[in-house]
């Protein structure tokens, strides 16, 4: 799978893919290299916990928070989740809190039974709640998506039936990809992979 340099197509990679994190962070690193110098980066992991494929953005937000790393902010973690009765607050929030903010937006989505395990990351923001007919904020800069399963049909059900493994392993490669690709965007000169 080749890496494009066109920022505004999307890349969608399989998390089981051999070389996924290389691929990531290239596209992450990539589009963060816009980040003003002055802007903060913001993560904004949507979900809840109390869904097995929703729960993709709070796993992201717990394994980010584990790094304690200085150069960004998370919200949204399995113990304190942003989802669709929070959001809205969530964003005003960082809006008063953060001067010049530079979102990525991560969360779970629902799409064809052939995309079901692929990471994807693009410019703009992510739609939460669009799978299963909500009218939520958008949020991102930038957004990482992962499909964790079959769109179109009963989707409460098809979040509430996914399987977890499937999940935990798609949010351990979102967030060590992202997490690189914010130390590589903030210094350079650093190759991702030395980073832990």
């Amino acid at each position: 799978m080749k890496f494009s340099g066109m920022k505004d197509n999307p890349l969608k990679v399989p998390y089981s893919e051999p070389n996924v994190t290389g691929l990531l962070i290239n596209r992450l690193a990539y589009l963060l290299s816009d980040v003003p110098d002055h802007a903060r980066i913001v993560v904004v992991c949507v979900g809840t916990d109390r869904s097995t494929g929703d729960a993709l953005g709070p796993l992201v937000g717990t394994a980010l928070s584990k790094y304690r790393s200085r150069y960004f902010d998370i919200y949204g973690t399995l113990e304190e989740p942003v989802h669709a009765m929070n959001l809205a607050d969530t964003l005003q929030r960082i809006t008063r809190q953060v001067r010049h903010p530079y979102v990525i937006g991560i969360d779970a989505c629902l799409g064809q039974v052939s995309s079901v395990g692929s990471i994807q990351v693009g410019t703009g923001p992510v739609r939460p709640g669009a799978g299963v007919n909500k009218e939520l904020p958008p949020v991102g800069d930038i957004h990482v998506t992962g499909i964790v399963n079959v769109g179109g049909f009963m989707e409460y059900f098809v979040l509430q039936n996914t399987r977890l493994h499937l999940v935990m392993r798609m949010s351990e490669v979102i967030a060590h990809s992202l997490f690189s690709a914010i130390v590589k965007s903030v210094h350079p000169a650093i190759p991702a992979s030395t980073q832990d």
